[in-house]
């Protein structure tokens, strides 16, 4: 008997179908064991000598690989074609040896694409295990270790708040982080565009002004509205001839088929997939065999594969479709290794395949594949130059025409930006000495933008341009800075939080060297020499911990306030940036208004993370959130907004640790309300209408109970019998009536039922379980990923990553989860708690709690 491992139970069983009955095929479910999460896993001092435990959750399977072993004449590892299959496999030749199992006939085949061709010609073809590989997949997990449990117990040591900072995670948040300054150190410019909206033979169309008194304009030339609106008279007043028309042809050529990099760009602009959600779709249309290995930086396709996509696109599209030579590509991506194919279908007479996201995911992929191997694409491009009488004045109109689009016709490459200038539009016949009709002229004001926040496309592209990190692992990095809240996405789009932006100053102020980009795009160079042979890991590894572990000692013998000083000192600009009145910005307003000297504000650390405060504490308590710099001192300290029109109170503007609220009376019974992020600026409206929540929107139609909308600590929601709907903005808090309420109420329940606070859409769907009946999903949760059939919640190991989970691994999940108890006795017991949880509902509803108040009782 032929034992075969695998890392899916998916791939195992379409595998098992392609090899004969010699064969039995399990699967490892990924990795088998790691280092241990502790102090001295990795001990640089013997060498860089490594302790690997075994998963927890994998005993069984472990034990079933070593019986089978036991009983097999050869063993053949058949992981996944790069270095963490590489390393799998190396770890259960490892495990067997030790447990004295293993076979005395081992190979090693690999195959880029699960089909039975691929296959058993990789079985036609085996090899030892890649040392090289495996030095590699030592030397990059050593290293994340040493980085990661040498860094992090400086971070929960110096600086409060801190989670934990990774090799190179580190530097992409760094990259979000330094967008985020960039935009706001920049200075909006004004500039005006004149457009003439013309007409030729009937057809309208659009010139704009290039030159204007015989100067040539640049896209700032018509800096301010008096200027601008003295060319625009130009313009009205001139009269306009055709001076020159010029047509030129243009060739556009496909772009090359995927890689991951490439892929999770386009699925994030095309489909609005996140780079996790590609990973794991792509993970299983792998497994079926409908696409290529998906974690590779190769452009090229086999010839045979080459080959069928030609014969594909004869069969569909005239010859004039196909070029003379099939095109071969090679990769532009910083430390690219091409050693597998691009991303590709394993079948090009399949036009379809998956269910849902993947069936979309899959019709990406393959019209990239076939476009690739397209013609080009022939366009014409014809500019219009027009003078006035006195040639002091021109306008120029643009159009282009795609005379063959080639490979247009299945795919086009998505943008991340989009120029304003431009002009795709068709223009009508013109001939020098043709004078269009004027039908008006438009003077447009606009501002200079500044540099877009990182999408995950963006992020993606620039992090592989800089070569930093792998493509494969950047779904699990963004991910990680996510779920540690260093930033956030809105509108997809990354937003550095104050816990991010602290930390890369931390990091820039005193590990600047290992958040360089370049560093850290050297090491990963270095990690490649090692996988090619060319670089000792050990030695690898000994350069970089003899700089880096003195450093961390270093910042660790400092004090966390002397910390908290100097990263004062490293953002000053930030959170200290000069007053427009030329007053010093760190005086203390509260003192000032108190006649005390000497009070300076600076940076502080708490346990709840870093804030600003006065010098002069205990006597002044002035505080101000950290992510609140530049706020002027009357603003960020006490003011009075006014007086509440029906009790004439004082509503008095506080900031405090948790962020800035507003206060109504003193005491216990003092009334207090957190101040929104989307408040553009709080004024007594604004003031007396958030000490008014909750609101009742009114009685539900079908109930009679209260519909209620208010702020909670998840953002603005709408609550009725114990179901809840998120709104969008604070506005929505007061503005939705009773017939938007019902609606986003009934959506909220048919998703789920709980709106804001509802279980996450799944992150995969699988069918039925066949114990329970039940339809099995893939859900984040609190405590991490697990999969359910509605009844029984099953973790999903440590060591398994969500995109990795397969149906199999979902219905053995759930079983042994249920063997050991379930959940169900659980959802019972939270039955009995549910009128409880009611009076408790009730409780906070007379008392709503304040998330920024909370420094202030």
């Amino acid at each position: 008997m032929q034992l075969v491992i695998v890392e899916s139970p998916a791939k195992a069983k379409t595998i098992e179908k392609y090899l004969g009955s010699d064969f039995k095929v399990l699967a490892s479910y990924g990795h088998v064991r790691d280092l241990p999460p502790k102090d001295g896993s990795v001990r640089p001092d013997e060498g860089f000598a490594m302790d690997w435990e075994l998963y927890g959750d994998k005993q069984k399977q472990v034990r079933a690989i070593t019986d089978a072993a036991k009983q097999a004449d050869r063993l053949i590892l058949a992981t996944d074609p790069d270095r963490e299959g590489e390393a799998i496999s190396w770890h259960v030749q490892e495990l067997l040896a030790k447990r004295k199992a293993l076979p005395k006939d081992v190979s090693r085949v690999t195959f880029n694409a699960i089909t039975k061709k691929a296959v058993t010609d990789a079985m036609a073809a085996p090899r030892e295990l890649d040392r090289d590989l495996i030095d590699a997949y030592l030397a990059r997990r050593a290293l994340d270790y040493l980085f990661g449990f040498t860094l992090s117990p400086v971070l929960w040591r110096k600086l409060p708040g801190a989670k934990s900072a990774g090799r190179v995670q580190s530097v992409a948040l760094r990259l979000i982080v330094e967008r985020e300054r960039e935009i706001e150190a920049f200075k909006p410019q004004e500039y005006w565009n004149i457009l003439a909206k013309l007409e030729h033979d009937g057809t309208a169309f659009d010139a704009r002004l290039v030159k204007f008194e015989g100067n040539k304009l640049d896209r700032l030339s018509l800096g301010e509205e008096g200027i601008a609106m003295r060319a625009k008279k130009a313009v009205e007043d001139g009269l306009f001839t055709v001076e020159n028309v010029e047509t030129k042809p243009q060739r556009r050529n496909p772009a090359p088929p995927f890689t991951t990099s490439t892929l999770q760009q386009e699925a994030a602009r095309k489909l609005g997939y996140s780079a996790s959600h590609t990973m794991r779709l792509a993970q299983g249309l792998y497994e079926q065999g409908a696409i290529t290995y998906m974690r590779t930086d190769g452009v090229q396709m086999d010839p045979g594969a080459i080959s069928d996509a030609r014969k594909a696109i004869s069969d569909r599209f005239s010859g004039h479709y196909l070029p003379e030579k099939p095109r071969h590509y090679q990769t532009k991506a910083k430390n690219a290794q091409e050693a597998h194919e691009a991303i590709r279908p394993t079948d090009f007479t399949r036009d379809r395949a998956g269910q849902g996201d993947a069936a979309k995911l899959y019709d990406l992929i393959y019209k990239r594949a076939m476009a690739s191997q397209m013609a080009s694409a022939a366009l014409e491009r014809t500019t219009v130059t027009m003078r006035d009488g006195t040639g002091s004045h021109e306008l120029r109109a643009t159009g282009q025409v795609v005379k063959f689009p080639g490979f247009l016709a299945v795919y086009e490459e998505g943008l991340d930006q989009k120029s304003d200038d431009d002009d795709d539009g068709l223009l009508p016949f013109m001939k020098a000495g043709d004078r269009p009709a004027k039908k008006g002229v438009e003077a447009t004001q606009h501002f200079t933008q500044p540099p877009p926040r990182f999408s995950e496309a963006s992020l993606v592209k620039r992090m592989e341009e800089l070569g930093i990190g792998r493509p494969s692992t950047y779904a699990s990095v963004i991910q990680v800075l996510k779920d540690r809240n260093y930033v956030r996405t809105e509108k997809n789009r990354f937003f550095a939080e104050d816990s991010g932006r602290l930390l890369t100053s931390f990091l820039e102020r005193f590990f600047e060297r290992y958040v360089a980009y370049d560093f850290t795009a050297g090491m990963e160079e270095e990690l490649d020499d090692v996988s090619g042979g060319r670089a000792d890991w050990q030695a690898v590894l000994d350069a970089f911990w003899r700089d880096f572990k003195p450093k961390s000692d270093e910042v660790m013998e400092h004090k966390p306030s002397e910390v908290m000083e100097q990263l004062d000192t490293f953002l000053s600009d930030y959170l200290f940036p000069p007053k427009e009145d030329g007053t010093d910005p760190r005086a203390c307003p509260l003192c000032a208004d108190a006649g005390r000297e000497g009070g300076k504000l600076s940076l502080r650390g708490s346990r709840n993370g870093p804030f600003i405060g006065c010098s002069n504490y205990p006597e002044c308590k002035y505080t101000r959130g950290f992510g609140q710099p530049g706020a002027d001192g009357e603003e960020g300290g006490d003011g009075v907004v006014g007086q509440h029109p029906e009790t004439g109170e004082d509503i008095v503007r506080k900031t405090g640790r948790f962020g800035p609220y507003i206060q109504m009376g003193e005491g216990k019974e003092a009334a207090r309300a957190s101040i929104p992020k989307d408040i553009p600026e709080l004024d007594l409206e604004w003031a007396v209408k958030l000490l008014s929540l909750p609101r009742i929107v009114g009685e539900h139609p079908e109930t009679g109970q209260e519909i209620e909308a208010n702020i909670g600590r998840y953002g603005p929601y709408l609550r009725h019998d114990g179901k809840y709907a998120k709104l969008t903005s604070t506005a929505d808090v007061f503005d939705t009536g009773m017939n938007a309420a019902v609606t986003l109420l009934a959506e909220a329940q048919n998703r789920g039922g709980r709106g804001a606070r509802a279980k996450a859409e799944p992150l995969k769907t699988f069918g039925n379980h066949p114990e329970s009946g039940g339809e099995m999903k893939l859900l984040a949760g609190r405590y991490g990923p697990y999969v359910t059939d509605g009844s029984t919640n099953a973790t999903i190991p440590r060591d398994m990553k969500p995109e990795d989970v397969t149906e199999e691994d979902a219905v053995r999940l759930i079983t042994e989860r249920a063997a050991k108890g379930g959940t169900k006795k659980k959802k019972k017991k939270a039955a009995k708690k549910k009128a409880p949880a009611k009076k408790k509902a009730a409780a906070k509803k007379k008392a709503p709690a304040k998330d920024a108040a909370k420094d202030a009782e």
